[in-house]
């Protein structure tokens, strides 16, 4: 098993979004990249922790790859807008990707230069590609919240 940690946004439709994905065994919302240990979602949506809403991934690389979960990341918000995706805005909706290896932190970057050369989108991406540092799990009513209320995505 390996790990894959992403900031899109509400991380609601981020996880169902990765859910999906044939090859991920494990999802889990929750807080990265900020300085207070132990953020509630209240601390977090102050914008005074640093941190970001996020999903980590548990996937079997046999089954799926890390380049492919990129595609999903990419796919799943608008790596264009800058502390906001939809309505919601601030610094824990940001879009950033938090890399576990040197691997995944060239395989990050790659993508992304591919993505920017594209012509799919006309404004430059502003996803932050850094280390993963601690992972804070969300509380448990945020863990699969779209699936526990039957729902596909966030905008139904």
């Amino acid at each position: 098993m390996d790990k894959a940690t992403f900031g899109a946004g509400c991380f609601w439709g981020v996880e169902a979004a990765f859910r999906r994905v044939k090859g991920v065994t494990a999802t889990c919302v929750g807080y990265i990249g900020g300085t207070r240990p132990n953020p509630t979602y209240h601390d977090v949506c102050t914008g005074r922790t640093g941190h970001a809403e996020a999903v980590e991934v548990d996937f079997d690389p046999e089954q799926v790859s890390y380049e492919d979960l990129l595609k999903v990341f990419w796919s799943s918000h608008d790596p264009t807008q800058l502390n906001r995706q939809g309505p919601d805005v601030g610094t824990q909706y940001r879009s950033a990707i938090f890399f576990h290896s040197a691997e995944q932190e060239k395989a990050a970057k790659t993508s992304k230069d591919k993505l920017q050369a594209s012509t799919l989108f006309k404004r430059p991406l502003v996803t932050e590609i850094v280390p993963a540092s601690i992972f804070y799990k969300a509380e448990d009513y945020h863990q699969q919240y779209l699936e526990k209320r039957g729902m596909g995505s966030c905008h139904q």
